[in-house]
């Protein structure tokens, strides 16, 4: 893949330019190290450094051609204060560290005759080096003003001052060149280009004109407020303390690049006391807000709904089942006579892949919660039990990649000669398989068929259905790092998302109807009006046509939605009494010699470390996957056990019977109908764009994985597409036409005129508060009645619905105990429809009118008598 030469623009000396960036004068502290490279797999982890990851090329605008203006710091200052004042010094590492939960950490074999264990095989797939955009490692001599010094380069000072000085200059300039060269990298780790500006950045206009010194500019002060924020995200920025090191007359750049971050959800996110507690609505001057429904509970939904609280929007969650999390799913496992051995099993998504730039890295350090690396020692076993032969799998494996390189060459071709030619991934490999002769005897092929299913694992279908053009459009994003477990389960960060939010769980949607007017909500027998709606359903359900829009999604949404795969993968977790496999491994592979079922239980995770208890889950992928769906839960049990017993029972270990055990079956799943996204033949990455576009003029919104084109199948893709999402409804709802200032009063008379008639209800029990008709007491005349739902507490955190009973049954809902009954009585027995104030209908209007002048005339015939007095 080409692109521009950064070379071509490299500043001037440094000294030629302006400074950008100033600090005041502070205490001399030892100079700031260099980012540390990765600890190498088998050794112990370090704190982790952000580094660079690949970026795609269609973002890169041209690259300018006038001066660069590079930041320095003053240089009459020691450039020791470099660091962010207060609380944001960088004591802590950009990300969290990754720590080995075990007692033990296993060293290298003392025998230098045994080979080394060979590499874990990641979940994700391997990078073509011809596909990763060299601008990566170009694009740092844009912000680089001069080479680092060798760190044994003599001192030429001697005692003349003059040198001493020009040194001491050199230093600062070297300093400052390592600190922006930290600040960039942490960018790219986070998903920025190196020297151009995101599609979101370009269509927030954060800099007048694409290109130039001015944009080169702002992208140093972005990266300047993300590393300053990324060094503590404990505290919360503001705009003041982005100011500190900047120049008065950058403040503009300051201003529009701190407003994009903190809209976009890049700084100042997630659930640290002081993110929580902050007011952000109360900082948007004439922000207008809306009333949002969104569709889901999981990851995604989650995200958005706590952004946009956040940002000022009012927010319904509905979640058609009893629990928030959608695909992440964390089991408590427990057995035993006292229930005395328990486990956490991740049924969902499990793995934290990459913890470099991962939000979900950001919110284990707020909460405070460990990570556990997955170590990088997978044994894998023959059919007989037997270990591999490392020289066999390490020669598999090199021929595997090879056969990758050499596909990824054939599509470069094709794609430039034929444009719309597209076959399946595995169709290419097996042909190459054959004309270069690799994995020709039993053994060899069973190891081929292994690294197949760790793909097929990865990409949730058979290599028969995977694009051999797109497959991977993927891999230039990923995050780099660590993949970690989180101690407990993922369903940790599930219940800390969804604390204090407006959920209405047991809602499952039925139709979505938009317009002029807003976007209609049917669920659970219930309507829900609002001004906009986010759908965060997977892309199962969108396939199976579950939600019924009014009008339909349009036709290039909907083709999108054909052309996408959604696949399956399904986990079998098992609870042993103790753990029999050894502590020293997180993964182990298992072997078959049935090439259509090289996926059912080819990887063990072991959860020991992590869960609490001796757990194990395996893992079934590709066409095993399917078939096992239609398996019975005590013969997939007893399959794993064979396996296991294949494995150990040679090695004089005894698989005890297990205490408890569950499988799962994803594709049988009426919320999901599959685990997650692939791109099939004829599908590309502009698919994701596709499913993520808004429909009916920014009345209905999507996010998801699957929507997603960075980051798709995992959790931080769904993450980071809620927080997308949010932004993208933030700008529509800024771009609506201003209410005039003469109707702006009576809009918010029209608004607050019932909220005032409510602070002297007639009759209140809970969250629930009543209005009666004051014209007569008859049991069966309407009262009105408000419901209000409290997040945080502002009054963004807070949504009050109304709806229309009887006196009678205002009695029998006051009877209940507890307002979850109430509710339930309100749905199930009353088939009442809670609605927004803007919502409600001429004969709620009519009551509250006569409430309303009941209440004035009682008021004047009181100062009537007060006067005759």
């Amino acid at each position: 893949m080409e692109v521009d030469d950064p070379a071509e623009t490299v500043p001037a000396p440094v000294g030629d330019h302006q400074t950008l960036l100033t600090e005041p004068t502070p205490t001399p502290t030892p100079a700031p190290s260099p980012a540390r490279a990765p600890a190498p797999d088998n050794q112990q982890t370090q704190p982790i450094e952000p580094v660079p990851a690949p970026v795609d090329n269609q973002y890169h605008q041209a690259h300018p051609t006038e001066p660069v203006l590079v930041p320095v710091y003053d240089l009459t200052q020691p450039t020791e204060s470099v660091s962010a004042p207060n609380d944001y010094h960088q004591t802590c590492p950009a990300e969290p560290v990754p720590v080995d939960t075990r007692t033990t950490e296993p060293g290298p074999p003392t025998n230098p005759d045994v080979p080394p264990p060979p590499k874990k095989r990641r979940r994700r797939r391997k990078q073509f080096p011809e596909m990763i955009p060299s601008a990566v490692v170009n694009g740092l001599r844009l912000i680089r003003p001069h080479p680092l010094p060798a760190e044994n380069s003599p001192d030429v000072r001697g005692d003349d001052p003059s040198l001493s000085r020009t040194h001491r200059r050199r230093r600062k300039i070297t300093d400052l060149a390592k600190e922006v060269d930290v600040e960039a990298l942490i960018a790219i780790s986070v998903g920025f280009p190196v020297d151009s500006l995101t599609e979101e950045e370009i269509e927030a206009n954060v800099v007048s004109k694409i290109g130039g010194a001015e944009q080169s500019n702002y992208i140093v002060v972005r990266n300047h407020i993300l590393a300053r924020w990324r060094s503590n995200v404990a505290v919360w920025l503001t705009r003041d303390h982005a100011l500190e090191s900047i120049r008065a007359e950058h403040r503009s750049l300051v201003n529009s690049a701190y407003t994009f971050l903190l809209h976009h959800g890049y700084i100042n996110f997630g659930l640290a006391p002081a993110i929580r507690e902050a007011k952000l609505s109360s900082l948007l001057d004439g922000l207008p807000k809306a009333n949002v429904i969104i569709v889901g509970a999981g990851l995604a939904g989650l995200v958005a709904a706590r952004q946009l609280v956040f940002l000022g929007f009012k927010v319904v969650v509905l979640e058609g089942r009893t629990r928030p999390g959608g695909r992440v799913r964390t089991k408590r496992m427990m057995a035993g006579d006292s229930g005395d051995v328990v486990a956490a099993a991740d049924l969902g998504g499990s793995v934290l892949t990459g913890i470099n730039g991962n939000p979900l890295g950001v919110l284990a350090r707020q909460l405070g919660f460990p990570l556990h690396k997955v170590r990088d020692v997978c044994p894998l076993y023959l059919p007989n039990g037997r270990t591999v032969n490392s020289d066999s799998d390490s020669r598999i494996e090199v021929s595997f990649n090879k056969l990758l390189d050499r596909v990824c060459k054939l599509r470069q071709t094709m794609m430039e000669e034929v444009k719309s030619v597209d076959v399946s991934l595995g169709t290419a490999l097996e042909a190459f398989r054959r004309v270069y002769g690799v994995a020709e005897d039993s053994e060899e092929r069973m190891l081929l068929d292994w690294h197949l299913a760790n793909l097929e694992y990865a990409n949730a279908t058979l290599m028969s259905n995977l694009s051999m053009a797109f497959w991977d459009q993927d891999d230039p994003y990923e995050m780099g790092g660590d993949h970690c477990f989180i101690p407990g389960g993922n369903e940790r960060f599930i219940r800390a998302l969804a604390e204090d939010l407006p959920i209405f769980y047991d809602r499952t949607v039925e139709s979505i109807r938009y317009g002029v007017d807003g976007v209609l909500v049917y669920a659970g027998g219930q309507e829900y009006r609002g001004d906009m709606v986010l759908c965060t359903v997977p892309l199962g359900v969108l396939k199976k046509e579950k939600i019924e829009f009014v009008p339909e999604l349009p036709q290039r949404k909907k083709d999108a939605i054909g052309r996408l795969g959604f696949g399956l993968l399904n986990k079998v977790a098992i609870l042993f009494p103790y753990d029999f496999w050894g502590g020293e491994i997180d993964t182990f592979g298992h072997l078959t010699d049935d090439s259509s079922m090289r996926g059912e239980f080819f990887l063990f995770y072991s959860y020991s470390s992590v869960s609490g208890g001796p757990l194990l889950v395996a893992l079934v992928a590709g066409e095993a996957a399917i078939k096992f769906e239609q398996m019975s839960p005590v013969d997939a049990v007893g399959r794993v056990l064979t396996i296991l017993k294949g494995i150990f029972s040679p090695k004089g270990i005894a698989v005890p019977d297990p205490l408890q055990a569950v499988c799962t079956r994803w594709g049988q799943d009426h919320f999901t109908y599959g685990s997650y996204s692939y791109v099939a033949i004829g599908a590309s990455g502009d698919d994701y764009d596709i499913l993520a576009e808004s429909v009916g003029n920014g009345k209905v919104f999507f996010a998801g994985e699957a929507t997603n084109k960075q980051y798709p199948a995992t959790m931080h893709g769904a993450f980071l597409s809620g927080m997308r999402e949010a932004a993208n409804m933030l700008r529509v709802a800024e771009r609506r036409i201003v209410v005039p200032p003469e109707r702006l009063h009576s809009v918010f008379e029209h608004y607050n005129d019932v909220d005032s008639l409510f602070e002297t209800p007639d009759l209140k029990f809970g969250s629930f508060s009543v209005l009666y008709d004051p014209r007569t007491s008859d049991l069966e005349t309407n009262a009105l009645l408000q419901v209000e739902f409290k997040g945080d507490k502002s009054d963004s955190g807070r949504l009050r619905l109304y709806g229309l009973i009887s006196r009678k049954q205002v009695i029998e809902l006051s009877e209940q105990n507890g307002d979850i009954k109430r509710m339930q009585m309100l749905n199930r027995d009353f088939r009442v429809k809670l609605v927004g104030r803007n919502n409600l209908g001429s004969v709620e209007e009519s009551l509250i009118t006569c409430i309303r002048s009941g209440r004035s005339r009682l008021t004047g015939e009181s100062h009537f008598d007060s006067s005759r007095k």
